[in-house]
């Protein structure tokens, strides 16, 4: 008699996700335009905990991880991601909404943009690379 069970069938069905329309108004994620970005460093120590980036051309902002932070740099995340939807509902492009998380030298969370780190970059490639470590 032998110990092996059977393999399920339904394990080898192709599973179909798709996105239901709604939810909040959100910028693009990408964009292989020219972008803006700043530095987010810890409040404490200064490490960089990643990078703001936006761009007008393709209505695309995020926020970008630096690798060397680990979880940290993911986890602050979050609160820029947020930042950015409270803009983006208000009907901010996306330089003014870099205007006005820059123009706060002390927000929530655990970062706060670097002053004097608001740079172009030629795209939103650009500022992954750097996150990466590239």
């Amino acid at each position: 008699m032998s110990s092996e069970q059977p393999i399920n069938p339904r394990f080898d069905d192709d599973i179909r996700f798709v996105e239901k329309p709604g939810g909040p108004p959100r910028y693009q994620d990408w964009t292989d335009k020219p972008v803006r970005y700043f530095t987010v460093v810890d409040k404490q120590s200064g490490t960089v905990l990643g990078y703001v980036w936006g761009g007008d051309a393709d209505n695309a902002a995020a926020y970008e991880p630096q690798q060397a932070a680990g979880p940290r740099g993911v986890n602050e995340g979050g609160f820029w991601i947020r930042r950015l939807g409270s803009a983006k509902e208000r009907g901010l492009r996306p330089s003014q909404a870099l205007a006005e998380l820059l123009a706060d030298p002390e927000p929530g969370g655990k970062g706060r943009p670097l002053p004097g780190s608001l740079t172009d970059a030629s795209s939103a490639a650009v500022v992954d690379a750097l996150a990466k470590g590239e």
